[in-house]
């Protein structure tokens, strides 16, 4: 039996009801078939439900909404299961999760429009391998691109490596599909740049991690892909001279530049002992790295030229100590790799605290500078531990245990240590959420870091979707 939000027992039916809505493949509940989705990637969140519904089609997923509102059925939407806060495990008892990996169908392509229109459950490679064989890009990149599902990503405007140059999921997303709460069907699908009669709906799906429905399907923008890509790392002293590197290197690549990542000592240390294969960038260790990448249409070869005049400004300058460019695919792959082995690096230095935090871009080295300072003072011999987009202001600030500490001893700190990093972040007119989202994770800290009337115009929207609070409730906002 399952106990819904009013405490009403359901019955066998309800589960055979909704076998009947999608077929033998669409529920799961078998134990041993659940667990996967009752727990989060890393391990640190952890639901209960005793059936998965994986409907294959958005009149499925409208049909078990339906069902679920009748019901008073809770309901969690799920893509891929790779999120970070929380989002996608149940919190309310009796909670079915609707899993859209049964979803990946594509459903149109418009290459004179520039778009492409896929199922939400597509994960975020298969995406771009669809806008490749158009010989386009779609330009969202993350370390999780392989399992993470385009419905998630945009649920929790997933931003990536390329925010710079193409902006995060919002930026690409021009139509959504959406099942509302009580089951019935938007269809938004438009792949227009203009449109200015009346809301712009689809900007309240995009980041609302499933609280006001789920998303179906999305048309999504795409560009041209790059003929050309130079890609350089660099070795720093410090934050500010990174940031200097930065507008520097805005001002000699334009809109060319498509990347740049900022990474402490500590970040490359690990990744080299998480993933043995890799080799150091440079003979001696430095206190910062940058990654920085270009890309173009234009002939191949065409970058290395401003690449290598950047880094000679930047030499002359003192803003940077060494310097190396990739003069291959196979080099730039392994320069990546040093900055997407951040999840492995972080486990092998020790589980840190994790901040997923954005301020102005200019005040990255101040941010960095003040927290270190507060945390030194509150738990002397605490390791920094911190990488992140400098060119879009997140800093993903992942303090490890000071030596000897072991793990489980350090998180029952977690909320002081919270406390210090995002009021500093808020001092800076910062979020506490930059992609990651905000899921059950920091839910208790919305109350604290967004305004009342922020806190009251998300609550009348929830209430407006969903008065009874069924879908995904628990997260965002309570």
């Amino acid at each position: 039996m399952y106990i819904t939000t009013t405490g009403e027992i359901l019955t066998r039916s309800f589960a055979d009801r909704l076998r009947l809505l999608m077929g033998p493949q669409g529920l799961v509940e078998d134990e041993a078939d659940l667990e996967r989705y009752c727990v989060s990637f890393d391990g640190s969140f952890l639901g209960r439900t005793n059936l998965v519904a994986r409907p294959s089609s958005t009149a499925e997923v409208a049909a078990v909404v339906a069902a679920c509102a009748k019901a008073r059925v809770p309901m969690v939407p799920q893509g891929g299961n790779t999120g970070l806060a929380g989002g996608a495990q149940p919190i309310a008892s009796g909670s079915v999760i609707i899993s859209l990996e049964r979803m990946r169908a594509l459903r149109s392509i418009d290459v004179a429009n520039d778009t492409i229109t896929v199922e939400a459950g597509m994960t975020l490679a298969e995406v771009q391998s669809r806008a490749a064989e158009m010989d386009r890009l779609f330009p969202l990149s993350l370390a999780s691109e392989g399992s993470c599902q385009i419905g998630g990503n945009l649920s929790t405007n997933a931003g990536g490596t390329q925010v710079l140059r193409y902006g995060n999921t919002r930026a690409l997303t021009l139509g959504l599909e959406a099942v509302l709460p009580d089951g019935r069907v938007w269809n938004g699908l438009r792949g227009l740049r203009k449109d200015s009669a009346g809301y712009d709906l689809k900007h309240l799906f995009i980041g609302a991690e499933g609280t006001l429905g789920i998303i179906t399907a999305a048309t999504l923008r795409t560009v041209p892909r790059p003929r050309d890509v130079a890609t350089a790392f660099i070795a720093l002293s410090d934050p500010e001279s990174a940031l200097h590197l930065l507008q520097r290197a805005r001002g000699l690549l334009g809109d060319s530049l498509s990347g740049f990542e900022l990474m402490r000592r500590e970040c490359v240390k690990w990744v080299l002992v998480a993933l043995p294969t890799e080799k150091p960038p440079f003979a001696e260790p430095h206190p910062w790295y940058a990654l920085i990448e270009a890309t173009a249409q234009s002939e191949p070869g065409g970058l290395r030229g401003p690449l290598e005049e950047l880094l000679a400004v930047a030499l002359e300058e003192g803003l940077l100590i060494d310097a190396m460019l990739a003069d291959s695919e196979s080099q730039r792959r392994r320069l990546w790799r040093l900055r997407e082995g951040q999840a492995e690096a972080q486990k092998a230095g020790g589980a840190g605290i994790k901040h997923d935090v954005s301020v102005p871009v200019s005040r990255v080295p101040e941010f960095i500078k003040r927290a270190d300072a507060a945390l030194a003072r509150a738990i002397p011999g605490i390791r920094p531990f911190a990488f992140g987009h400098l060119g879009d202001g997140n800093i993903h600030f992942n303090p490890m245990p000071p030596e000897g500490i072991a793990t489980a001893s350090f998180v029952t700190r977690r909320e002081e240590v919270n406390r210090i990093v995002h009021d500093i972040v808020a001092e800076l007119d910062g979020s506490i959420s930059a992609e990651h989202g905000v899921g059950q994770l920091r839910t208790a800290e919305m109350t604290r870091y967004k305004s009342t009337i922020e806190r009251e115009m998300m609550k009348t929207l929830k209430r407006a979707f969903d008065p009874n609070n069924l879908m995904n409730p628990g997260k965002v906002i309570v």
